[in-house]
């Protein structure tokens, strides 16, 4: 226990500047076990690591624990919690926590046997929690996105801006972006945004490109295979696939001709092109009457995020496709997203969007809500693309 104590402490000294993310606020802290859900690169552990601070400073009834230490793997979870709470341990915040075997199921034993005890854990976005028999009853779940632009400028600038909702932002951008303009110039700063500023790592890595196709690989290689059980010689289709909808500029998803291209059956595609869903690595576009579920192929499939697309197509990146990525980084975490034949995008089932390069979206009809890329300001319909990052 004092080895876990010290790599506690540790690991708090070495995170000199926490970054706040928005998710802090939404958690319900009376909520005896809490999922943070999260893809590779994000923050999971510094959020534990930022709870604890914010929280239960200096209190030695909370502690982080990495679920791959050894003294777990040999004394087992249930019964480490057991000890921990018999010397008066309030919160554990558990990290990875996947990764140890039958980990639902002893999750399930401690919040039977403790009932003063929280545990906050996280978890890899691939990880099914809701659905999961043991603990969907008692588990309070939430996903941590990648930066949002308005969590980036906040580091970048040191200002604080507002979140908005997407239907305010539509009723009320002309007055948002005066308010933000007054202290920031958005478009500044976007352009490095979508090149590295979704991970929090790019605080501290100097190379952004090689650790975000690191975490592809050990997403691919490790990750899905792991919680998947996909056999190792198949691993090389899940990366043939996910270049070619990296580099596929229209974003349209042909089974039959994916199938013929990395040589696997049409039923494999779409579990695969699911797995990637799951991991983050893609964003796949149903229609109204279809959801992720339903066993149906996507209308439209996307590289999860801008960063992602930079990283995986370096210098054959389509603008059209990097504004759609971003746009849909942006939203997807608040809202839902569905294919529409009326536009890009159809938000909550109620507003028709279009994505755009400056000065196409004044062509379009007035019911299309138009979000325009390198523009400041907007007017009626048209509305500056970077004001979606405000969103969470």
């Amino acid at each position: 226990m004092n080895s876990l104590v010290s790599t506690h402490h540790t690991l708090l000294k070495e995170r000199s500047s926490a970054i706040r993310r928005g998710l802090m606020d939404r958690i319900n802290r009376k909520s005896r076990l809490i999922a943070v859900k999260g893809s590779r690169g994000v923050g999971k552990t510094n959020f534990l690591l930022d709870y604890y601070r914010e929280y239960h400073s200096g209190e030695p009834t909370c502690l982080y624990v990495n679920i791959n230490n050894l003294f777990i793997a040999h004394d087992g979870l249930f019964h480490f919690a057991a000890y921990f709470y018999k010397l008066g341990g309030k919160v554990l915040l558990l990290d990875q926590v996947h990764k140890y075997p039958e980990w639902d199921k002893e999750l399930k034993a401690c919040y039977d046997a403790f009932p003063d005890l929280q545990i906050i854990f996280t978890s890899s976005s691939i990880v099914r929690i809701k659905s999961n028999p043991y603990l969907k009853e008692v588990v309070d779940m939430y996903n941590l996105s990648g930066l949002s632009f308005r969590e980036f400028l906040e580091l970048e600038t040191g200002e604080k801006f507002s979140v908005y909702s997407f239907e305010d932002i539509i009723g009320h951008h002309e007055e948002i972006v005066e308010d933000i303009l007054g202290k920031v110039r958005p478009l500044a700063f976007f352009s490095n945004y979508l090149e590295y500023g979704y991970y929090p790592i790019y605080l501290e890595q100097k190379s952004h490109i090689d650790y975000l196709l690191k975490n592809v690989n050990l997403t691919l290689e490790f990750d899905i295979p792991y919680v998947r059980q996909i056999e190792l010689k198949y691993l090389v289709k899940l990366k043939q696939l996910l270049y070619i909808a990296a580099i596929d500029t229209n974003s349209n998803v042909n089974i039959s001709k994916l199938s013929s291209a990395i040589g696997v059956s049409r039923a494999t595609v779409l579990n695969y092109l699911n797995y990637m869903k799951d991991a983050r690595l893609l964003t796949l576009l149903y229609d109204t009457d279809n959801d992720d579920d339903s066993g149906k192929k996507p209308k439209k499939l996307y590289i999860h995020n801008p960063n992602l697309l930079n990283a995986v197509c370096l210098d054959e990146v389509d603008p059209a496709v990097l504004r759609k990525s971003f746009f849909l980084s942006q939203l997807c975490p608040v809202g839902q997203i569905h294919y529409t034949d009326h536009a890009d995008f159809l938000v909550d089932e109620k507003y028709k969007v279009s994505v755009c390069q400056e000065g196409k979206g004044r062509k379009l009809e007035s019911s299309v809500i138009v979000m325009e890329d390198m523009i400041e300001r907007g007017k009626g319909n048209v509305i500056p693309l970077w004001l979606a990052g405000f969103t969470y």
